[in-house]
C-alpha cells in the first residue's frame, strides 16, 4: 500500500513539473502585418510570419522540420485589404511552437510572405482556392508574385506586452525561362483533358535532351526515355563546356563531401561526353513538367483532386513529344526512371499504363505498399503520429540516418504542413500524398487520411487509396491479367537504411513478386547495404556520385530489354548509327 502511495505521488510531482515547464515566462506577443497597394488589391492566401535565431539566411529559406529549422506561424486570409494589417497572435498555429507567447526571450530576425491563392472553378462545379503554379515548382518561399518583407532584427522581451510591425514591400520576381541549345529543347503544350478538369487553361512542358546525330539523320525515329522527378528548372547534369577552373568549391552537407559543386560540373561535362561518342546508344531522354496547384508534380497518375495528370501525360504530352522529336511512338519503344517521388512515378505509370511503356527502373520510391507507409501500417494503425500503445506515447520516426539516429518525427513533420497551410495546400510532402491519393471532399479539397493535428487515420479513406494507389495491392490484386504485360518491366531499387524507410515497402512488395509465377515477374528489386535516400542500384559508387548518373546507368538493361521484347517489324535499326 505504502509502494503504491509513493507511485502517486511520484507521478503527481512529474506532471507538476511537465506542467511547470510549458508555462510562458510572460510574453504576449502579437506580429502585424500588412502590404501597400502598389502591390495589388485584395489577397487570398496564407500568411506566413518566421522568426529566426540567426542572420545565415532569409527565415524563409530556414523553415524545415528538422533540429536547426527555424519558427513559423500561419494563417488563412481572404480578402486582405491592402494597408490594413493582419495579427499573428497566440491563437494562430505554429511550428515548433504552439503559440507566439511560447518564444523564448531573445533576439530574432523576423520576415512575413504571403503564399498568394486564386481560385479555380473547376469541372465538377466546386470552387477551390490554391497556389497557382508560376514556373517555379511549388515553392512558397520562392514564389514569383508572392509578397515578402525584407528580415528585421527584434528582440522579444522576457516579460510584458509587444507587438511587431511588418510590412511586406516586396514581390519575388518572376522566373525566366530555359533557353534552348543545340542539344537540349523545351516545350510547353496545352492539355486539353486538364484545362477541361480545371477550368482554365493548363500547360504541360518538358526539357528535351536530343541524341547526338539529330540534325544529320533525319530519316531516324528514336526511342524515348521519360525521368520522373521533381519540377525541373532545366534538363540537369548534362553542360556541353567543361566546369570553370576557378570555379570555388562548396561543402555539400548532404554528402559531406567539400567541392561538391565542382564534382558535379565535372560530371555533366563527362555525361555530354557520353552522350556524344561514337559507341553511346541514341535515344531521346525528357524531363517532364507538370506541376499542379498542391506540388511540384502530379504523380503523373490521374487523382481526384489534381485531375487526370496519367492520362494527359501518356496521351497528350509523350505523342506530343514523339511527333515532334521523331519519337518510335509504340509501348515497346518507351522507358521510364526515376528516384523517390520519381520513382513512385516511373512505377506508377507502368503499372497503370502497362501496354504504353517498357520497362520502369525505380529507385528509392515513395511509399509502395501502404501497409508499409513510411513508418507505419496505414491499414492496421490507429494512429499516424504515434504507436499504437495501451499507456506510453512513443512517437513514429520521420526520418534517419544510415545509422538510424532520428532526425525528427511523422507528427512534427505533419506539425510543420498544418502551419505552411490548411487543407493540403502546404505544397510539402504528406500533402501531396492526400492531394494524389485521397477522393475529394465535399468542399471540393482532398479527404484528410488522418487529423493533421491529432495523427487519426480515417480508414474509410484508407480503403479508398488502397484500392486505387497501393500498387503493390494493385499488381497483386490484378495480376491475373496485369502480370503477363508487366513481365520484365518491373525493377526496384533502394536502400536498406532508406532516410524515410522507404525500404520497408520494397520488401512487402519484393515478397509478392518473388512468389509470383503465373508468370514470373522476371525484373529486377536490389538493395543498397547501409545506403540512404536515393539509392538507385550502383554498388560501386555513393548516392553523391549515382544520383548523376540517372540518364545512362539503366541504358544497357533498356537496350537488352528493347533486343527481347520489340515486337516483329519494329524499328530498330534507323536510330542505330
Amino acid at each position: 500500500m505504502n509502494k503504491i502511495i509513493f507511485m502517486i505521488v511520484a507521478t503527481f510531482a512529474l506532471t507538476a513539473c511537465e506542467n511547470t515547464a510549458e508555462v510562458t515566462s510572460g510574453n504576449d506577443v502579437t506580429v502585424s502585418v500588412d502590404f501597400p497597394a502598389s502591390l495589388g488589391g485584395e489577397q487570398d492566401g496564407r500568411l506566413l510570419v518566421m522568426l529566426a535565431n540567426n542572420d545565415g539566411s532569409e527565415p524563409r529559406f530556414q523553415i524545415n522540420p528538422s533540429a536547426k529549422g527555424q519558427i513559423i506561424f500561419g494563417l488563412d486570409v481572404v480578402d486582405w485589404q491592402p494597408g490594413t494589417a493582419q495579427t499573428v497572435d497566440s491563437s494562430v498555429l505554429g511550428f515548433p511552437f504552439d503559440s507566439l507567447n511560447d518564444v523564448p526571450a531573445g533576439d530574432y530576425y523576423v520576415q512575413a510572405v504571403i503564399n498568394r491563392y486564386k481560385d479555380f472553378n473547376l469541372s465538377n462545379g466546386k470552387t477551390v482556392s490554391l497556389p497557382p503554379e508560376m514556373g517555379e515548382g511549388q515553392k512558397w518561399n520562392r514564389k514569383p508574385g508572392n509578397f515578402y518583407s525584407a528580415p528585421q532584427k527584434v528582440t522579444i522581451s522576457e516579460n510584458g506586452v509587444q507587438n511587431i510591425n511588418i510590412t511586406m514591400d516586396q514581390e519575388i520576381l518572376p522566373i525566366a525561362p530555359p533557353m534552348d541549345s543545340k542539344y537540349i529543347k523545351h516545350i510547353k503544350m496545352k492539355s486539353d483533358l486538364l484545362s477541361e478538369f480545371w477550368g482554365e487553361d493548363v500547360e504541360l512542358g518538358a526539357h528535351i535532351l536530343l541524341p547526338e546525330g539529330f540534325d544529320e539523320h533525319p530519316e531516324a525515329n528514336y526511342p524515348i526515355m521519360v525521368f520522373h522527378g521533381h519540377f525541373p528548372a532545366d534538363f540537369g547534369g548534362f553542360s556541353e563546356t567543361p566546369p570553370d577552373p576557378n570555379m570555388k568549391p562548396t561543402y555539400s552537407a548532404r554528402f559531406d563531401w567539400d567541392g561538391y559543386n565542382v564534382y558535379q560540373a565535372q560530371a555533366a561535362y563527362d555525361f555530354y561526353k557520353k552522350w556524344t561518342s561514337d559507341d553511346f546508344p541514341r535515344f531521346i531522354a525528357i524531363e517532364i513538367q507538370h506541376a499542379t496547384p498542391y506540388y511540384d508534380d502530379s504523380y503523373a497518375v490521374n487523382s481526384a483532386s489534381q485531375g487526370p495528370y496519367g492520362d494527359a501525360l501518356t496521351y497528350e504530352l509523350i505523342p506530343h513529344i514523339e511527333k515532334e522529336f521523331r519519337g518510335i511512338g509504340e509501348g515497346w519503344s518507351r522507358f521510364t526512371y526515376g528516384g523517390s517521388t520519381g520513382g513512385w512515378e516511373a512505377l506508377a505509370v507502368q503499372v497503370f499504363y502497362p501496354d504504353e511503356y517498357n520497362g520502369a527502373f525505380a529507385a528509392c520510391p515513395d511509399p509502395i505498399d501502404f501497409r508499409a507507409y513510411t513508418a507505419m501500417n496505414l491499414y492496421e494503425d490507429e494512429n499516424a503520429y504515434y504507436y499504437d500503445s495501451d499507456f506510453l506515447k512513443k512517437p513514429r520516426p520521420g526520418q534517419r540516418d544510415y545509422l538510424g539516429n532520428i532526425k525528427y518525427t511523422i507528427g512534427e513533420d505533419n506539425r510543420l504542413e498544418a502551419v505552411v497551410a490548411s487543407k493540403s495546400r502546404s505544397g510539402r510532402q504528406y500533402d501531396i500524398w492526400e492531394a494524389t491519393y485521397s477522393p475529394m471532399g465535399e468542399d471540393g479539397y482532398p479527404k484528410r487520411i488522418w487529423d493533421k493535428l491529432t495523427g487519426e487515420i480515417d480508414h474509410d479513406v484508407a480503403d479508398y487509396w488502397r484500392e486505387n494507389f497501393d500498387l503493390s495491392y494493385i499488381m497483386k490484386r490484378d495480376w491475373a491479367t496485369l502480370g503477363p504485360k508487366l513481365e520484365g518491366k518491373v525493377n526496384i531499387y533502394v536502400g536498406d537504411m532508406d532516410n524515410y524507410y522507404l525500404n520497408n515497402a520494397v520488401y512487402l512488395t519484393e515478397e509478392f513478386l518473388e512468389n509470383t509465377t503465373n508468370p514470373y515477374y522476371a525484373g529486377d528489386v536490389d538493395y543498397g547495404d547501409r545506403a540512404e535516400h536515393c539509392w538507385n542500384g550502383d554498388h560501386e559508387n555513393g548516392n553523391g556520385v549515382s544520383r548523376l548518373n540517372y540518364n545512362f546507368m539503366y541504358v544497357d538493361k533498356i537496350m537488352k530489354r528493347i533486343e527481347e521484347s520489340a515486337p516483329e517489324g519494329a524499328d530498330l535499326t534507323s536510330w542505330r548509327y
